[in-house]
C-alpha cells in the first residue's frame, strides 16, 4: 500500500533526466528534486523551513535555471594551461561542470563524466590552497552555491526507521557509508581551503556563509557517515574561530540540537562532534564567565547525561563538563550535583563511565565545594560500593587511589566514615569478588590510619546496630513461630 502512495506521488522522469541532473550556481536549495512532496523523518529532528529557506524556494521558483544541453561534460583545461587574465573566466566554468549531480548507486553509469568532476574538483582545491590567484566576490558567491548545491541533501533514513525497530542499539549498527563520498568529500575539503584561506574576507564571506548556510551545515552533522561528520566538525571549528560574528548564533543553534536530542527525538549520529567543538570552545571562554555560559552548563551540557546512548559521546561531555570546572571551580558542586540528579539506577556500564566522569570533577573540586554537596555524593558513593556488580563496586574503590580526593576526604572524615562504613564491612564479610574484597581492606586501613579513635567509634556502633539487628532477627522469626504454633493448634 505504502509503495502505491509514493509511486503516486513521483512523476514521471525521463531517463535522460534521471542519468545526469543539473542545477544552476545561483541555487542554494542544496538538492535536486524530482517530486513536490517532502517526506520527513521524525527522529532526525529537523525544524521546520525558516525565513531565510523560503526565500531561497521563492526566488529558484521565480527563475527557473535553464537546464544545459545533454551529453558529455567538457574537459576544461588546467588553471596553469591559461593566462591569469582567464583563470577567473575558467574557475567559474569549473564550477558549472561540479553542479553536475550523478547517480553513484550504478557504478557502471556515467564513469568518465564522474571523473571528469572529481578532478575538477581536486584542480578547485589546488587553486583555492595554492592562492595563486585572489577569487572576484561574484566567483566567492557562487562557489559557496556549488559546495551547497552538492552537501546540502536530505540524509536518508536511520536504520532502525527502516525496520521500524526503536530498541536497536546505537553502538551496534553498521554506519551508513555516503556512495558519493569521492565527489561529497572534495567539495568538504573546498569548503574547508575556502574558510581558512587568508585570501577570504570574512566582510565579503559572511554574506555566502550566512546564518542559513550554518544551520542547514548543522542539520548534517546527523549523518551516520564518521567521515562526514568528521569533515564538518573541522569547517564548522573553523567558521566559529574565523567569523566572530556568527559565535553567538553557532552556540545556541548546538543549544537547540542538544535540546531536541534530550527531550524529543533521544537519537542524533552527531553529538560527539558537536561536544569535540565544544569543548575547544568552552576552554577559550573568559574569565569572570558569562552567565550565558553558566545556563548553557545547567540546561544543556548535564542534562546530555540522561539520554539512554550516553556511552557514545560520554568521553567528549566528560571533557567538556571538566573544562568548566578547571575554568571556574565554583561551579564543581552544581556538576556534582546534577550528576547525581541523573545518576543511573539499574544501568552499570553507564553507572561505572559517571564514577570515572565523578573522579575527573572532583579532581578540580575545592574544600568548600565539596562540603556543598559531601552527604549526597557519598550517600551515592555508600551504594555503588555495594552494589554487586563487581566493575561498579571496584570503580567506586578506585576514588581512593586519587590523592587530591583523599586529601578532601581526610578533612571531612568525621561526615563520611560514619556514612560509608557499613558499606566497608559489608563488601569485607560477603562480597562475592575478591577485587572488590581486597580493595575493601585497603580502603578501611586507610581510614584507620587516618583516624584510628574515628575508626573505632563506628566500628563499636557498627556492632552495636548489627547486635540489635540480630536481637531484632530473631524476635521476627520467633513471633511467625509462634503464629504458625497457633494457626497448627485451630487445624
Amino acid at each position: 500500500m505504502f509503495n502505491k502512495i509514493i509511486k503516486r506521488s513521483h512523476r514521471k522522469v525521463a531517463k535522460s533526466d534521471v542519468d545526469l541532473a543539473y542545477a544552476a550556481p545561483g541555487r542554494s536549495s542544496g538538492s535536486v528534486s524530482t517530486s513536490t512532496i517532502t517526506v520527513s523523518h521524525s527522529s532526525r529532528g529537523v525544524p521546520p523551513p525558516n525565513l531565510c529557506q523560503q526565500q531561497q524556494i521563492t526566488s529558484a521558483a521565480a527563475s527557473p535555471p535553464e537546464r544545459p544541453p545533454l551529453g558529455t561534460i567538457e574537459n576544461l583545461p588546467m588553471f596553469r594551461d591559461v593566462l591569469i587574465l582567464e583563470r577567473q573566466s575558467l574557475f567559474i566554468r569549473k564550477l558549472k561542470i561540479c553542479c553536475y549531480q550523478f547517480d553513484f548507486f550504478d557504478t557502471l553509469k556515467m564513469v568518465r563524466e564522474k571523473e571528469i568532476k572529481r578532478q575538477t574538483l581536486v584542480e578547485l582545491v589546488d587553486f583555492i590552497q595554492s592562492g595563486s590567484g585572489k577569487i572576484t566576490e561574484s566567483n566567492q558567491e557562487e562557489m559557496v552555491n556549488m559546495i551547497s548545491l552538492n552537501i546540502f541533501r536530505c540524509l536518508p533514513p536511520s536504520s532502525h526507521e527502516n525496520t521500524g525497530s526503536e530498541n536497536t542499539d546505537p553502538e551496534e549498527e553498521d554506519p551508513y557509508l555516503e556512495p558519493s563520498w569521492p565527489h561529497l568529500q572534495l567539495a568538504y575539503e573546498l569548503l574547508l581551503r575556502y574558510v581558512v584561506s587568508s585570501d577570504t574576507d570574512t566582510k565579503i564571506a559572511k554574506r555566502y556563509i550566512d546564518h542559513c548556510f550554518v544551520l542547514r551545515l548543522l542539520d548534517l552533522f546527523d549523518s551516520e557517515d564518521p567521515r562526514e561528520r568528521e569533515y564538518l566538525k573541522t569547517i564548522l571549528h573553523r567558521i566559529y574561530g574565523k567569523f566572530m560574528v556568527h559565535r553567538p548564533f553557532i552556540r545556541k543553534a548546538i543549544n537547540n540540537i542538544f535540546y531536541r536530542f534530550i527531550y524529543e527525538t533521544g537519537r542524533h549520529n552527531g553529538i560527539g562532534e558537536l561536544l569535540e567543538i565544544l569543548g575547544s570552545i568552552i576552554n577559550g571562554f573568559a574569565l569572570p564567565m558569562k552567565e550565558e555560559h553558566k545556563l548553557f552548563l545547567v540546561r544543556a551540557l548535564i542534562p546530555l547525561h540522561k539520554p539512554k546512548p550516553v556511552a557514545m559521546y560520554h568521553q567528549q561531555l566528560s571533557y567538556c563538563i571538566t573544562q568548566f570546572v578547571e575554568k571556574d571551580y565554583k561551579l564543581a558542586d552544581t556538576v556534582i550535583m546534577g550528576l547525581l540528579k541523573y545518576w543511573p539506577v539499574i544501568n552499570s556500564q553507564k553507572e561505572v563511565l559517571f564514577l570515572g566522569e565523578l573522579e575527573e570533577v572532583l579532581e578540580g573540586t575545592q574544600a568548600v565545594e565539596f562540603q556543598h554537596c559531601i552527604v549526597p555524593l557519598f550517600g551515592q558513593i555508600a551504594r555503588s560500593l555495594n552494589s554487586s556488580h563487581f566493575q561498579v563496586a571496584e570503580r567506586a574503590l578506585f576514588l581512593w587511589n586519587n590523592e587530591h580526593i583523599v586529601n578532601l576526604i581526610a578533612q571531612n572524615r568525621n561526615v563520611i566514615l560514619p556514612m560509608i562504613f557499613d558499606a566497608l564491612e559489608k563488601n569485607i564479610q560477603s562480597h562475592w569478588n575478591q577485587a572488590v574484597h581486597g580493595l575493601s581492606l585497603n580502603v578501611r586501613k586507610l581510614f584507620m590510619d587516618m583516624d584510628a579513635e574515628l575508626y573505632e567509634d563506628c566500628r563499636r556502633q557498627y556492632a552495636e546496630r548489627e547486635a540489635k539487628s540480630t536481637e531484632f532477627e530473631e524476635k521476627r522469626k520467633l513471633i511467625w513461630q509462634k503464629l504458625a504454633e497457633v494457626a497448627a493448634l485451630e487445624r
